[in-house]
């Protein structure tokens, strides 16, 4: 059986995530070798494979990680008991920040993508695809009460919003002139102002 943590307790699949994303994210995902992976990482292949079974399942994992955390974050805004025009905003802003915050995971996401096995990219396509419902019935249930205009179709809005989205990888840049929070807010102000009735 596999150690689960190293000398300072930190668990072999988070340190294998991490020298997987760092690598991914320099060299590449189709130019990182399973060996680099573990050396990095400090660890055997036998606990790589033990955990995740293929440098496939790692890709997957580095996407993976961050989905849940925004789509918990975004059933915490859209569930709360405030108008939706405050929900949509906050969880407008709130994706851009933790893309921002994790814009390695992203960037090598949408790069490698492609290289996930088909039973991988179905799984990914149908997680992101919950997300994007979720948002896009916030737009809906503001375009239902009148908040919300409705000359554009809510599909339509979720594409904008999230085309902006998963473009932050290519241009920001940690250090530039704006912070993730300037960046998230004024994105969420666009997309409202896009939605003014």
């Amino acid at each position: 059986m596999p150690r689960t943590t190293d000398g300072d307790g930190t668990p072999v699949p988070q340190r294998l995530l991490a020298a997987a994303t760092r690598l991914f994210a320099e060299q590449g995902y189709d130019r990182t070798s399973v060996q680099e992976i573990v050396e990095a990482a400090g660890v055997t292949k036998g606990a790589l494979y033990h955990y995740f079974g293929s440098k496939d399942d790692l890709l997957h994992e580095v996407y993976a990680r961050v989905l849940r955390v925004q789509q918990e974050r975004l059933d915490a805004f859209a569930g709360a008991d405030e108008p939706v025009e405050k929900r949509l905003r906050g969880a407008a802003a709130d994706v851009v920040v933790t893309t921002i915050e994790n814009l390695d995971d992203a960037m090598i996401f949408f790069r490698s993508m492609h290289h996930l096995s088909p039973e991988k990219n179905k799984q990914v396509r149908a997680e992101r695809r919950r997300y994007h419902e979720r948002f896009r019935a916030l737009i809906e249930e503001g375009q239902r009460e009148g908040v919300f205009s409705t000359a554009t179709p809510a599909d339509l809005v979720v594409d904008y919003h999230f085309g902006s989205v998963h473009h932050l990888s290519t241009w920001y840049r940690p250090g530039g002139p704006l912070t993730p929070q300037q960046v998230a807010d004024h994105l969420a102000d666009l997309l409202l102002r896009a939605l003014r009735p």
